[in-house]
């Protein structure tokens, strides 16, 4: 049962957006929803908008935001020049949590990159969301490598 409407977001839901990602401990201590928004989050979503390989994506319930992610669309000459969707920040609004919801998002996701032929969905989880990580687990993703960063 969809309970979910999930959508490419607009330009004017960028506040929204940044208050999914804030809503969560790890997002309380690098988002910034005051307003004014920082005019770095609508030049992000600007260059997401301008690019057929990036989709941020909004989800709501009853019309209120509930969930966010964003999709991003890469080519590789790995399998065969096969495309990867890569998933990125997702969120459920904190008082959302555990009613499926996420499921339903991530379910999208992968059927949206089943859609542009995709060999495989990717994402990363930092390692101390270890409720994250049993979600995934869940849903049928396996952890299959170590990821590094390196912040510039």
């Amino acid at each position: 049962m969809t309970r979910l409407t999930i959508r490419d977001a607009h330009r004017t839901e960028v506040a929204a957006i940044v208050r999914l990602l804030h809503d969560d401990e790890n997002g309380r201590l690098r988002e910034d929803p005051s307003e004014p928004l920082d005019p770095r989050y609508l030049a992000a979503f600007d260059a997401i908008a301008e690019d057929p390989n990036q989709q941020l994506i909004l989800a709501t319930l009853d019309g209120e935001p509930a969930g966010t992610m964003q999709l991003s669309y890469l080519p590789g000459l790995a399998f065969r020049g096969a495309w990867r969707c890569m998933i990125e920040s997702v969120r459920i609004a904190s008082h959302l949590r555990n009613q499926r919801l996420g499921e339903e998002l991530i379910g999208w996701a992968l059927d949206r990159a089943r859609q542009r032929g995709c060999f495989m969905v990717q994402l990363t989880s930092q390692k101390d969301r270890t409720g994250a990580h049993r979600f995934y687990e869940r849903l049928g993703f396996t952890q299959s490598h170590a990821g590094f960063k390196i912040r510039l």
